[in-house]
């Protein structure tokens, strides 16, 4: 039985943004396409995984130390690959002043110093919000993996992909079309009213939220436009970086007011 791209691109959404091994081969390139559409349903379960992982290492470790062992084992399953791309983006916005130049720095493998610092900052500032959020991390890590995967798709509409081969990885996963950002945003749109409606956050929380994914995307819309005319692979992962730790911060805002 052959299944839609509808169906299939979970599947693929599954060998893009993890390392869990699926199986399957002959994926078209709608298959790819439709993988889009479940970006954040994939989030959604990595976080139910973290979240699993916190609630069974709680009891004997301190925060801190969960929350370090959540951020190594979220890295084996997705492979570092957004962390990735925020490195390769920080190294090539903080290192280069042409457009030629950003793509040659994106297309090289090793980190520099602006990526080492981004990376640097951005766990240091996701496991610490993760210690702040400690008595609401379920809701805390599974929606902020989520939602932050809605971002990259919202850009993959709005800017041109720029990357110059055809062979590059994103290649067909970018070419994301209205129906894949529809679902993304509905499925992500149900994860929060359900969060609210079963009182899991409240409803300054979710406006909080609205507002950090909102200010992301144009963050990440206005610097990418500004400085390449686009976006790559590497600049979707940084999205999604700045993206969950804006959700993050939008959720611990609330909880300190």
């Amino acid at each position: 039985m052959t299944f839609p791209p509808f169906f299939r691109g979970f599947r693929c959404a599954i060998i893009f943004l993890t390392r869990i091994p699926v199986g399957g081969e002959g994926y078209k390139d709608d298959d790819w396409r439709w993988s889009t559409g479940w970006f954040p349903i994939i989030g959604l379960l990595i976080g139910i995984l973290l979240s699993a992982i916190w609630w069974i290492c709680t009891p004997a470790l301190s925060a801190w130390v969960v929350a370090a062992l959540a951020m190594g084992i979220s890295q084996l399953i997705t492979g570092g690959f957004h962390e990735d791309g925020l490195a390769d983006t920080a190294d090539a916005l903080g290192g280069a002043y042409t457009t030629d130049k950003i793509l040659v720095i994106l297309k090289d493998s090793r980190v520099g110093a602006f990526g080492a610092m981004a990376l640097f900052c951005i766990l240091l500032l996701r496991s610490a919000l993760w210690v702040e959020l400690a008595q609401t991390i379920f809701i805390a890590i599974t929606l902020s993996q989520c939602l932050s995967r809605v971002t990259p798709i919202w850009l993959m509409v709005s800017l041109p992909y720029v990357t110059r081969t055809e062979a590059a990885k994103s290649r067909l996963v970018t070419r994301a079309q209205v129906p894949q950002v529809a679902w993304a945003t509905l499925s992500g749109g149900i994860a929060l009213a359900l969060s609210l409606s079963y009182n899991l956050v409240t409803a300054q929380q979710t406006l909080n939220i609205l507002i950090a994914m909102l200010l992301s995307y144009g963050l990440c819309y206005w610097r990418f436009r500004a400085r390449l005319g686009g976006i790559t692979g590497d600049f979707l992962g940084a999205s999604q970086q700045i993206s969950e730790c804006a959700i993050l911060i939008g959720l611990a805002w609330t909880s300190a007011t």
